[in-house]
C-alpha cells in the first residue's frame, strides 16, 4: 500500500492531472474524477478537445507529447496523474511501439516527477504485461520496462493491468470498429460478468478504483483485474 510520504486525499482537496481523456477509460475515469467529491481541480492535457465541460475541470490542448517544455509553467501543484493514454501493437514494429508508449509515457512522467516529485502516478498497463521485459510478446515487454521505469520514478507509483473493460454511462472507443464490438459485447456483458467476476470491469469501476489506488488504498503497486475490480466495487467511506 503508499503509505506516508504520499499525501492522502483525506486532508485537503485534490488536484489531479489526467492524460487520455478522449480514449475509451479516460472518459470513465474522467467521469469519476468529476463525481467525486475529494476532487476540486481536474487538468486534462490532450491533443484535441475533449467537449466536455465542468467547474473544476481545465483542458490543455497540447500537440507534442514527446515535448512538455512550453506548458510547464502549468503542471506543477498536482497530487496525482492518471495516465490513461495507450496504442495498440497491431501493425508496429518493437521500436515503433516503444516510442509510441515508453517514450511518450516517460516524456510526460520525468516532466512531472520533476515538478511533482510526491505525485501518485496511475499508468494504465494491461494484464498480461512483461515485468521481466524479456518475454516472447512484444507489447507485453515494452509495457513492462514503461511499468518499471514508472515504479522507479516514482515513489508512488500504481501500474494498473485491467482485463475486459465494459464501457459504462455513454463512454465510447474513439475507433468505430471498437464501438460497434463493444456494442455487441455488451448483451451478453451480464453473463461475462457472471462467469469472470474476478477478469471482467467496466469504466465506472476502473475509474473508482484507480482514484482509490491514488489515494493509498490500493494493496499493492501492480494492480490485476481482481484487485482493481475489489477496489472499484464501492466508494471510500
Amino acid at each position: 500500500m503508499i503509505h506516508d510520504s504520499h499525501l492522502r486525499w483525506y486532508d485537503s482537496p485534490v488536484h489531479a492531472i489526467l492524460f487520455g481523456a478522449t480514449g475509451m477509460v479516460g472518459q470513465g475515469v474522467l467521469r469519476e474524477l468529476l463525481l467525486d467529491p475529494d476532487v476540486q481541480r481536474v487538468l486534462v492535457v490532450v491533443r484535441r478537445p475533449t467537449g466536455v465541460s465542468h467547474p473544476k475541470l481545465r483542458e490543455i490542448v497540447h500537440s507534442d507529447f514527446y515535448d512538455f517544455s512550453s506548458i510547464e509553467s502549468q503542471l506543477s501543484g498536482y497530487d496525482a496523474c492518471f495516465f490513461c493514454l495507450g496504442v495498440t501493437s497491431l501493425g508496429k514494429t518493437e521500436a515503433e511501439y516503444r516510442r509510441l508508449t515508453y517514450d511518450l509515457t516517460l516524456a510526460a512522467a520525468t516532466t512531472l516527477a520533476r515538478l511533482n516529485p510526491k505525485m501518485a502516478f496511475l499508468y494504465v498497463s494491461g494484464t498480461g504485461t512483461d515485468s521481466s521485459e524479456h518475454g516472447r510478446t512484444m507489447w507485453a515487454r515494452v509495457k513492462g520496462a514503461t511499468e518499471n521505469a514508472l515504479l522507479r520514478l516514482f515513489p508512488n507509483a500504481c501500474m494498473i493491468r485491467p482485463g475486459y473493460i465494459q464501457p459504462m454511462h455513454g463512454v465510447q472507443s474513439p475507433s468505430t470498429g471498437t464501438r460497434r464490438a463493444y456494442a455487441i459485447i455488451g448483451v451478453a456483458y451480464p453473463v461475462l460478468r457472471a462467469l469472470f467476476p474476478k477478469s471482467v470491469t467496466n469504466t465506472e469501476e476502473l475509474g473508482r478504483a484507480m482514484i482509490r489506488a491514488a489515494r493509498g488504498e490500493a494493496p499493492k503497486k501492480v494492480l490485476e483485474p481482481a484487485d482493481l475490480i475489489a477496489l472499484g466495487s464501492t466508494r471510500s467511506a
